[in-house]
């Protein structure tokens, strides 16, 4: 009896024996499916207690990993390391971005989310380009140093300098009601129904999908255009270490010029195109934009090709912004954590599928066993989901005065612009 267990165990830990790749691969799957259940959770939150009480979390618990390290390097510190960052990027990695975007939301007009949303992602991959650069010349010792340092003044900066945002709710002055003659009963169902809300379940979410005939449509753009954001990175590195036997500064050279070209498009390009042609045909564009680079990327015929389109990757980095303000648009202020939160689970869920679909792939067309030659052809496949999703971003057909009532209605401070918009058009 003893044997089939002894097997069992035995091929449990053969499993768990992958390579670096492998084990990278699991791991970002157990922190897409922990982002997938939590960025919901804490964006519908967010509307109950405040952007601010709800970013403080991530935004502080980010901090732990990278303390640890910058304590000791030991394998016991590692192991904590790898702990703590597995459930700080469940909680916190897609929760940050998502919370930040509904708080730019209550405090921006709606016709002119677009151009903020732009600004704020430029923001993001301008930082990652600092951080890039940084790495280059700090000491090894002195990275997560470093990182610890600039978590914690991100931290506090946050706590001291930034404005929460007043949601006006039914039932936010329950327990003053309670000093009146009002039945008792009356009152404790209403905090019953109050608290119910406050947890999304599953029927929730389904039904803001099932209701929002444009949410449930951008909904489709974002899973396959993410699908091209997490394939491209598992699937990248292992195709240009392959046929060009890049190595690690190389990639880093790549993504730099990459991430300063979109840096460049977000923060200043962006908000020029929004005003001209609007965020729904701009995504269109950017998706079949996307759609071309990645195919004559599948054709990279020398070293020097990569380079060359990572610097034409210039509207790649749009879909994003865009799609965030058409669905933040849909929604009154009250709901712009839960819906933000919803289209960020959704994008964490191509963490899970894509190594499962594309790394196989990548492997099987750049070894000696491929059907025919073509290295890059699962570029090429990743590539096509944005054509997938530029078709559904075709069927996108916003109403801006709805868009714009809706903010409104919400938000006080916005029924000035809101007004003069509606007059303009």
């Amino acid at each position: 009896m003893l044997r089939p267990q002894m097997e069992h165990w035995s091929a449990i830990l053969r499993c768990l024996s992958l390579s670096p790749f492998w084990r990278g691969v699991w791991f970002m799957q157990v922190i897409g499916l922990g982002m997938a259940w939590f960025t919901p959770l804490i964006g519908n939150l967010s509307d109950q207690y405040g952007r601010k009480a709800l970013l403080t979390l991530p935004v502080t618990a980010a901090i732990i990993p990278l303390a640890i390290l910058a304590y000791s390097r030991a394998t016991n510190f590692f192991y904590a390391y790898f702990a703590f960052r597995t459930v700080t990027d469940m909680v916190g990695f897609a929760s940050i971005n998502c919370l930040a975007l509904a708080f730019l939301a209550d405090n921006t007009r709606a016709d002119k989310r677009a151009s903020a949303f732009g600004i704020l992602s430029g923001v993001s991959t301008a930082a990652f380009v600092c951080a890039t650069v940084s790495a280059r010349f700090l000491p090894e010792t002195q990275t997560f140093q470093v990182g610890a340092i600039v978590s914690i003044a991100s931290a506090v900066y946050m706590r001291i300098f930034l404005k929460d945002t007043k949601l006006e709710k039914d039932g936010e002055h329950l327990p003053l009601l309670s000093q009146t003659n009002v039945d008792h009963q009356d009152v404790e169902s209403s905090k019953q129904v109050q608290n119910s809300e406050k947890i999304p379940s599953v029927l929730d979410i389904v039904s803001l999908f099932r209701d929002r005939k444009i949410v449930s449509q951008a909904a489709v753009v974002v899973f396959f255009s993410s699908l091209v954001d997490c394939g491209m990175q598992y699937s990248i590195l292992y195709y240009l270490k392959a046929r060009f036997h890049f190595n690690k500064d190389q990639f880093a050279d790549v993504f730099l010029i990459g991430s300063l070209a979109g840096t460049v498009s977000l923060l200043f390009v962006m908000p020029l195109l929004v005003e001209a042609i609007g965020a729904e045909k701009l995504l269109s564009f950017s998706l079949l934009y996307g759609f071309i680079s990645w195919g004559i990327y599948s054709l990279s015929w020398s070293p020097w090709v990569p380079y060359a389109l990572a610097l034409s990757f210039f509207f790649t980095y749009l879909p994003g912004p865009c799609i965030r303000s058409i669905v933040s648009k849909q929604v009154g202020s009250h709901e712009q954590g839960k819906v933000q939160g919803c289209i960020s689970g959704i994008s964490s869920l191509t963490a899970v599928v894509a190594p499962l679909v594309f790394s196989p792939l990548t492997a099987l067309f750049l070894s000696e066993q491929a059907p025919f030659y073509y290295p890059g052809f699962s570029i090429l496949c990743i590539g096509s989901m944005n054509l997938i999703a530029f078709i559904q971003s075709l069927m996108i057909r916003s109403d801006p005065c709805t868009a714009i009532s809706n903010s409104s209605s919400d938000n006080p401070s916005n029924v000035v612009g809101a007004s003069t918009a509606t007059e303009e058009t």
